[in-house]
């Protein structure tokens, strides 16, 4: 019997403790995740929708802790440290958070019964402390050169080698990194030419790098030559352009000079003044018809000029003059 009643015991706590893991899995999803640095503030806000006139709203610490309390239009803050102000709407600020502050924050609505409507899970972290890379070993030749480095921090160090040819470098092991016992990550790698350590966690990072060609000379002669020859070609360029306009210039100009010199010798035909026979219609004799009307162009005068008639006046260039129509013969 007594055997029995201990299988049933450690039944019921298996039962209690799955239940407990079961709740334990849930709350996270049930809050939100917030990382706040020492000594700055934070907002927890309430959603309106969930919240009627006549519930008392409770924000809570770590489920069981009232921190502030609305009812009827009214608010009570419980805590007295002077860091907690309310806002509107059932908002709460937390100010100058500490460590110690660090929990689940939720906001429950208390009507017929208690029900959840947020929550945030507050962590307060300390910025990452200083970091200090150094280079500890360098072995090079004219091909190749190797490079040991260490980054420390206040409470946790980490090494890497780096081999570098004429032309690129890799890091051994590929990038190296780790968890801090102050949760935060210390992180070595390379980038750009450069070996970087950073130090970082969810609320600040600090990072100390250390440039390669400084320690390895044969990367800094192949980086000079590359800029050498980008440069040489930057300069044939332009030179190509250069050379390019003047030539459109001197094509332009040359093309100019021709235009104008062919349009200096054309001669244009100049019109004569004079007597000028125009075409005679058909004659009566030739069609049968009469013409409809005749004109005669007239030149200017060349006699004498009779100085009574004419004193004082400009005579006409050209003269126009009608000839009116025969009149038809009577018999037609």
């Amino acid at each position: 019997m007594v055997h029995v009643t201990g299988k049933m015991e450690l039944v019921v706590l298996l039962c209690a403790v799955s239940l407990l893991h079961s709740c334990e899995a849930q709350e996270p999803s049930a809050v939100t995740p917030v990382f706040v640095k020492k000594g700055e503030d934070v907002l927890l806000n309430v959603t309106i929708a969930d919240v009627s006139t006549n519930d008392i709203v409770f924000w809570r610490f770590n489920k069981t802790v009232n921190i502030v309390r609305f009812l009827a239009g009214k608010e009570t803050i419980f805590d007295d440290s002077g860091r907690i102000e309310v806002l509107e709407n059932y908002c709460v600020k937390l100010k100058n958070l500490q460590e110690a502050d660090s929990g689940v924050y939720t906001a429950v609505v208390s009507g017929g019964k208690e029900k959840t409507i947020t929550g945030y899970k507050i962590t307060v972290q300390d910025p990452v402390s200083a970091i200090n890379l150094t280079v500890d070993s360098v072995s090079n030749s004219s091909d190749w050169c190797n490079l040991t480095v260490s980054c420390r921090a206040q409470d946790s160090h980490i090494s890497s080698t780096f081999r570098c040819d004429t032309h690129t470098c890799s890091q051994d092991e590929g990038e190296r990194s780790q968890v801090t016992p102050s949760a935060a990550d210390l992180h070595v790698y390379l980038s750009n030419g450069s070996i970087i350590c950073n130090h970082s966690n969810q609320v600040s990072w600090i990072k100390d790098m250390k440039t390669i060609k400084n320690f390895c000379p044969q990367l800094a002669v192949q980086e000079h030559s590359t800029n050498a020859i980008s440069v040489a070609g930057a300069i044939g360029i332009g030179i190509f352009l250069l050379c390019c306009v003047a030539a459109a210039a001197f094509c332009y100009l040359q093309k100019r000079g021709h235009k104008r010199e062919s349009m200096e010798n054309t001669v244009y035909e100049v019109p004569r003044v004079g007597h000028t026979t125009l075409p005679q219609s058909p004659t009566a004799e030739g069609i049968g018809l009469s013409p409809t009307s005749t004109y005669c162009l007239v030149g200017p005068h060349t006699g004498p000029v009779d100085s009574i008639t004419t004193r004082g006046t400009t005579l006409p260039e050209s003269l126009y003059a009608q000839v009116d129509k025969p009149a038809r013969s009577l018999n037609k």
